[in-house]
């Protein structure tokens, strides 16, 4: 037989028709799809990968904007929105996320900065839902490592109504940091828009002011975790070094904020960074780090889950995203 259109049509009209009536009729209706909108979240944001023997989790905290007007202190309005084109992001304001670490060491479980706590913007606080989701208990953790003081890192520690959210756990913070921010002198003599960040780390570590644990730059604090100053930031801003077997994780803590900006573009200033000079030679030299040594990296404010590989690129930088993975 001569394969036509004809014949061709002809064969799939067969193909399609009904084998037996009957049996299809009696086929219970499927169920209406749910209406757009119906669900207000997205499923829960957590996700493990492994570095040598440790499990490392990333929880996310939601997300808040920022306007760019004004973000980046030495680049003009243009520039940053330019930037932002190339990225696919929205040019008028910044979608920046809030992402922790949980290491898992034998069931010994580290946590690397809290999130919001219920302090943050109404698309923040979403941290402890994807915690509990990812298997984990605020009973279950060890140790409370901090890398800076500024809300969206310590605020998950204390609830406002001054409930520790981490009855068991030992807390770890950069002396440096500690001795910036618990500096009475330093406080009166704040700006008044300072002022309020003074008076938020008080609310959160005054009560355990005793048992705060500081720890200093260059040092193994838990088990395969090392400290790295990374000053700019803040006084004592710290960014780590997670090292097991032949797997590294640089931890970049707030060394950069969105890395389409600030990978990208790592002399440009954050308006958050409290020396700019500083932060600007910090971020190049751990940017530097980890293109050199080829490391995995991790940043707090990366889109989720915030964690890939670093590339020169020209006088800058590239965030490359790991490749996502059902298994851990």
């Amino acid at each position: 037989m001569t394969i036509t259109r004809r014949t061709i049509i002809a064969g799939t009209a067969l193909a399609a028709a009904p084998l037996g009536g009957p049996v299809l009729a009696q086929t219970a209706p499927s169920s209406p799809a749910p209406a757009q909108g119906s669900a207000s979240r997205q499923a829960p944001g957590f996700y493990r990968y492994k570095v040598g023997d440790i499990e490392v989790t990333a929880v996310n905290d939601g997300f808040a904007q920022r306007p760019l007007e004004g973000f980046v202190r030495n680049a003009e309005l243009s520039q940053v929105q330019q930037a932002m084109q190339e990225a696919f992001l929205p040019a008028n304001a910044l979608p920046i996320t809030f992402n922790t670490l949980v290491l898992n060491q034998g069931g010994r479980l580290t946590l690397i900065d809290t999130g919001n706590g219920d302090m943050g913007a109404p698309t923040t606080g979403r941290w402890m839902a994807n915690f509990r989701a990812a298997g984990f208990d605020p009973a279950q953790v060890s140790t409370v490592v901090i890398s800076h003081f500024h809300g969206d890192h310590i605020n998950g520690l204390r609830l406002k109504d001054g409930t520790a959210v981490f009855p068991n756990a030992e807390v770890m913070v950069p002396a440096a940091e500690w001795a910036f921010w618990m500096d009475d002198a330093r406080m009166n003599q704040a700006p008044e828009g300072m002022k309020g960040a003074f008076q938020g780390v008080r609310r959160v570590f005054g009560p355990i002011a005793g048992a705060v644990k500081r720890y200093d730059a260059d040092k193994e604090i838990v088990p395969g975790l090392t400290s790295i100053a990374a000053p700019g930031h803040t006084p004592g801003h710290t960014a780590y070094m997670l090292s097991s077997g032949s797997g590294k994780l640089m931890i970049m803590s707030d060394t950069t904020n969105h890395p389409a900006l600030f990978v990208r573009n790592p002399d440009w200033a954050a308006v958050f960074d409290m020396d700019a000079d500083q932060a600007r030679a910090t971020r190049r030299r751990l940017l530097d780090m980890a293109a050199s040594e080829r490391a995995q990296v991790a940043f707090y404010h990366a889109p989720f889950p915030a964690t890939g590989h670093i590339a020169k690129d020209g006088n800058g930088f590239r965030f490359v995203p790991m490749q996502w993975s059902p298994a851990v």
